[in-house]
């Protein structure tokens, strides 16, 4: 059996003010390009479909393009869950009639205990889809008050469809999470943290024969090649400008199994260019472009109106910068930065109560923040 796998394409997303959705519309018919090639037997889309709970219409009509195309016109069966950034209830709308079709999308607990079994004629395989949900889902599921962490949550989950798995059967498992020793990108929204790590643990997944993530924008396994992200389908911010964007190819037989990847080329690039201005406008630095760029301006000097002046040779600066300017920052500020980029939302919100009151957040109210926090964020996902 041949199984794409792919994630987080992040339909809707707005980078540094600029509407997304067209340059996401030519990478998909790029994968479909792809599909076509490969002919899989099933494609995996590991969660975050779109970029926020209510997507805008093209969104929409750019994910049921790529679903049309792909499942009924192409028959290949498409496995999918929904991400932190997806509405559960929405994107599961109308799933059950989806199966018909061979669209099968998980957006709820129940879904992850009901298997999706395929055979291709040499082996039996069986996909687990788990959504991305929060502990206290899980928890209130199972009835067990103990499960405080996404680590807990999962743990719970792999325990439970172990109980009834084929063991002479193959088991993919298709998921949206915070892998513990995976790489960030500053694109991806931070998992809660509420009472805990968001992190977890890779040794959970030893029962699967593969186990396909979204979450992490950077193509990556974790301590083995079939623990992997297949990472996003373009650059989102550029942090990861220098990613290699790709979708993963797995081969799986009864007696083997082997990984490739595809690369996905966007039709503008996203990176970062640095130079002296005048070195840029004479184009020492880079060729003119219509790529998305940030450029670093190295000048200490006054200049007027760089922005005009570059963008006639490139049309797409999302971003430009003095770096003198932060090179001269002083390292407690920077570190200050660093600091709070790695808060979870109750230190955040710790810090600022200790900024304004002059004192600490009394130990007896913690829980009721936590409690709000976690309440807030449920309702953000749920718009």
């Amino acid at each position: 059996m041949k199984i794409l796998h792919t994630a987080d394409w992040h339909l809707g997303k707005i980078v540094h003010g600029l509407h997304m959705t067209e340059d996401q519309r030519v990478i998909l018919d790029h994968l479909i390009d792809k599909i076509k090639e490969e002919q899989p037997d099933v494609i995996i889309i590991a969660g975050d479909l779109y970029d926020r709970a209510v997507p805008p219409r093209e969104a929409v009509e750019v994910l049921n393009s790529f679903f049309t195309t792909v499942s009924v016109e192409m028959n290949i069966p498409i496995v999918a869950i929904s991400g932190n950034h997806d509405s559960a209830d929405r994107l599961g709308f109308g799933a059950s009639l989806f199966r018909s079709r061979q669209l099968y999308l998980a957006t709820t607990i129940e879904e992850v205990f009901e298997p999706i079994h395929f055979n291709d004629g040499d082996a039996d395989v069986y996909f687990h889809l788990v959504p991305y949900m929060e502990p206290e889902e899980v928890s209130n599921y199972f009835g067990d008050t103990e499960i405080k962490t996404h680590q807990d949550a999962m743990d719970r989950i792999v325990k439970e469809i172990e109980v009834n798995m084929d063991k002479s059967a193959k088991h993919i498992l298709v998921g949206h999470a915070f892998i513990a020793g995976g790489m960030e990108s500053e694109s991806e929204e931070r998992l809660t943290m509420i009472g805990g790590t968001p992190y977890i643990d890779a040794s959970l997944f030893e029962s699967f024969d593969y186990v396909a993530l979204g979450h992490l924008h950077q193509p990556q396994k974790i301590t083995s090649d079939y623990i992997r992200y297949s990472g996003s389908i373009m650059k989102y911010s550029f942090s990861e400008a220098n990613h290699k964007k790709s979708v993963t190819i797995l081969d799986i037989t009864e007696s083997d199994k082997t990984i490739r990847t595809i690369p996905l080329q966007a039709a503008r690039d996203l990176r970062i260019i640095e130079g002296y201005f005048t070195d840029l406008l004479e184009g020492k630095i880079a060729e003119p472009t219509d790529d998305y760029l940030q450029i670093s301006l190295l000048d200490d000097g006054q200049i007027m109106d760089p922005v005009t002046k570059l963008r006639k040779l490139f049309p797409n600066i999302l971003r430009l910068e003095r770096k003198h300017h932060f090179v001269h920052q002083s390292l407690k500020e920077i570190n200050a930065v660093k600091e709070k980029q790695e808060m979870t939302h109750e230190q955040l919100f710790a810090s600022f109560y200790q900024q304004i009151k002059g004192t600490e957040l009394p130990k007896e109210r913690e829980k009721y923040v936590k409690d709000v926090i976690q309440k807030v964020l449920k309702e953000e996902r749920e718009k």
